[in-house]
């Protein structure tokens, strides 16, 4: 039964839980909070896989252990009741004598998948699920869409000129760089972005024509795996994708690609290749994708459905003709504006 409050203590289980955000795959984000009478006792948050769990984390900062046993504990996710890289979550629960929990969501996982809950009822403690669930589960939204759709969670990003085309008619010799349509702002933002996911993927077009990095270098977090889709193969060995300082992979239908240090992966060949290359990425334990172009991949992610984010940016300028917006069915829901272009956000759930 909820009791007055639990939204409270549970909204800051959130804050605390999305402080890791992009650190913790293939975990979750996690927060944890122990309260007793009103008052926080205890807090803390999964910070990265292998280390100790947001509850442990969370009771083994309260320093009055003997108020433990008339506390609550708000958990934004169930607690695991098996043996991985840490030990169970709900023995520690149950051995500190803990009498509430409070959980956000439970845990699809089916390593977890309600044994949480119950071992937790088992041993006597009052459980209250379901509060704030809507949420907690779009905290993990990429948690979640890997185990339950058996695919990675996917965000598009594009941005496109004012009169509707995401790049120029490249012509032999041109310069071998973006055409920029947003300002440095955006840019920081998408560094941001890609430090939350588990991967980058582009399209071999993009490598060819923008040469991109795809790392983060505008903000601070760790590299996601690089993602290139090349069908033909045709691709210079030389472009900054395959600097090294990341995993990346190919994904073609050449199958005498080879370049050093870089994974290369075969496709059958299919005109609709996006649920074949999902699948693949499921596989190598991906959870989310993020999608940066250029318009062949982007259209054809648009075209197959299977994505949940898109995120478009429309600059001031003019391009007077060029390369089309892949996805001209894109509808807008939310909308920022900065000083060089508006972002639009649709979601596709």
């Amino acid at each position: 039964m909820t009791q007055p409050g639990d939204l409270t203590w549970m909204k800051r289980a959130l804050q605390l839980a999305e402080m890791a955000e992009g650190l913790t795959s293939p975990n979750p984000m996690v927060g944890a909070v122990v309260v007793h009478n009103g008052i926080i006792i205890g807090e803390g948050f999964h910070l990265k896989a292998g280390t100790p769990h947001a509850e442990v984390n969370a009771i083994s900062s309260v320093k009055e252990r003997h108020l433990l046993n008339t506390s609550t504990l708000y958990v934004t996710l169930e607690p695991c009741a098996h043996h991985g890289k840490t030990p169970p979550c709900t023995d520690l629960i149950i051995r500190t004598g803990i009498p509430r929990v409070v959980i956000g969501t439970t845990d699809t996982n089916p390593l977890v998948a309600g044994r949480g809950i119950a071992r937790l009822q088992q041993a006597g403690t009052e459980v209250v699920t379901g509060v704030m669930e809507q949420e907690c589960r779009w905290l993990n939204r990429r948690f979640f869409t890997w185990h339950e759709k058996k695919r990675p969670y996917v965000i598009l990003k594009w941005a496109r000129s004012a009169d509707g085309f995401i790049d120029l008619v490249r012509k032999a010799g041109d310069a071998v760089e973006p055409n920029w349509i947003t300002g440095m702002a955006e840019r920081v933002l998408v560094h941001r972005w890609r430090a939350a996911e588990d991967a980058i993927l582009a399209g071999g077009g993009t490598v060819r024509t923008d040469d991109p990095a795809l790392n983060v270098r505008l903000w601070s977090g760790r590299n996601p795996v690089r993602i290139i889709v090349s069908r033909s193969g045709h691709i210079n060995p030389k472009s900054a994708v395959f600097d090294g300082q990341t995993r990346t992979i190919i994904y073609t239908c050449n199958n005498s690609l080879k370049i050093p240090g870089v994974t290369v992966r075969q496709l059958t060949g299919s005109a609709n290749f996006i649920p074949e290359l999902l699948t693949a990425l499921h596989s190598e334990g991906i959870q989310s994708v993020f999608v940066e172009g250029g318009a062949f991949i982007i259209r054809n992610f648009a075209e197959s459905g299977l994505w949940d984010e898109a995120r478009r940016f429309t600059g001031h300028m003019n391009f007077l003709g060029g390369v089309p917006d892949p996805f001209p069915d894109f509808t807008p829901g939310e909308t920022l504006r900065f000083e060089k272009s508006i972002l639009e956000f649709a979601y596709h759930f």
